[in-house]
């Protein structure tokens, strides 16, 4: 019963910062790397997850009793004190300060996060950008309460359409079924032949490694050249492959009890590390740019809340559907 009431606190935590650090890291960045920095939420997601996956092998292999529980729960205060003690060196963000009208503020901090002088010209020509587009989007629509925001979000065109693309955005990347793989990796591992709590675990560990690596490969090499929607329109394609040949092996070929992994079984768990490898080259760090990018400074937080807040939601949708499809949806759990 301690559970409870354990994971809805740290539900109310990890809430509030899937919102709140994306938009804070997008409102510090350089225009130039913004997307690549952004994408770096992601990166630090797939590494929790992978060390995640490897703390639950750990205390499977070495921890008994009760603490194989209690041990992997409590490391999620780790992060946490991290995160609340690193915040305390860091300014609020330019753009956050600008639109309370702290103009002095704003820029001496602009200077701050980019190591420059405040009278620099970089400096000098993104500080009057920011002033700018303030000022542009105040002779628009006048207030700023949640009201008058949610007023502007919906009601102007061009905003109601970045709200609509944000949202569905966050739907298709839960849609994609990476977070099945995530909750019941090792199901699904035990499905495709792969015997024993122990190896389904390692091969889960392995998974979550080849997330981390694919999302830094991708944040390093291609985050800001190949371009958002090139990048969402081939993963999407890739991951569907995927998943198709995966589904076609269980449904054709599925592993018997007792026999050893077969060729075609192999095959069908590279592709579930191919699936995420993909996923991280698309669908799992564009989405958080995206919608942290595309929306006006003054509307950025409360998009990046829908997203957010969307993505959670069908990661709940997901989290409650796939053990009943595993069960029910063809032998296996082929569907």
């Amino acid at each position: 019963m301690l559970i409870l009431p354990h994971r809805f606190i740290t539900g109310l935590g990890v809430g509030a910062a899937s919102m709140v650090n994306p938009l804070y890291v997008s409102e510090n960045s350089p225009r130039a790397i913004r997307g690549g920095l952004t994408g770096l939420y992601q990166l630090f997601i797939t590494t929790g997850i992978m060390l995640a996956f490897w703390i639950n092998y750990g205390s499977l292999l070495h921890i008994g009793g009760a603490a194989v529980y209690i041990v992997p729960l409590s490391m999620q205060a780790l992060p946490a004190v991290l995160l609340f003690f690193g915040m305390l060196l860091c300014n609020e963000s330019p753009r956050f300060l600008a639109k309370q009208d702290r103009w002095e503020e704003a820029k001496a901090t602009l200077a701050k996060v980019r190591a420059l002088p405040p009278n620099h010209p970089y400096v000098e020509s993104e500080f009057q950008d920011i002033v700018n587009q303030l000022e542009h989007e105040r002779q628009l629509i006048g207030g700023s309460g949640f009201w008058d925001l949610m007023k502007e979000m919906w009601l102007i065109p061009g905003n109601r359409k970045r709200a609509i693309i944000s949202v569905v955005l966050m739907i298709c990347q839960q849609m994609t079924g990476t977070n099945a793989i995530n909750y019941y990796a090792p199901q699904i591992f035990e499905n495709l032949g792969v015997k024993g709590n122990a190896t389904n675990l390692f091969a889960t560990g392995i998974y979550g490694i080849i997330k981390m690596a694919s999302c830094a490969a991708f944040l390093i090499f291609v985050a800001d050249s190949l371009g958002r929607r090139r990048s969402l329109l081939w993963t999407s394609v890739a991951q569907a492959l995927a998943m198709l040949y995966i589904g076609l092996y269980i449904r054709i070929s599925p592993p018997e009890k007792g026999q050893p992994v077969i060729p075609a079984g192999y095959v069908a768990l590279v592709c579930i590390f191919l699936f995420a490898a993909f996923f991280q080259f698309g669908w799992g760090p564009v989405c958080w740019i995206y919608v942290s990018e595309i929306p006006t400074a003054r509307l950025r937080s409360l998009n990046v809340a829908f997203g957010a807040a969307t993505q959670w939601l069908f990661n709940f949708v997901v989290a409650r559907a796939v053990p009943n499809m595993l069960a029910t949806v063809g032998s296996n759990g082929y569907g």
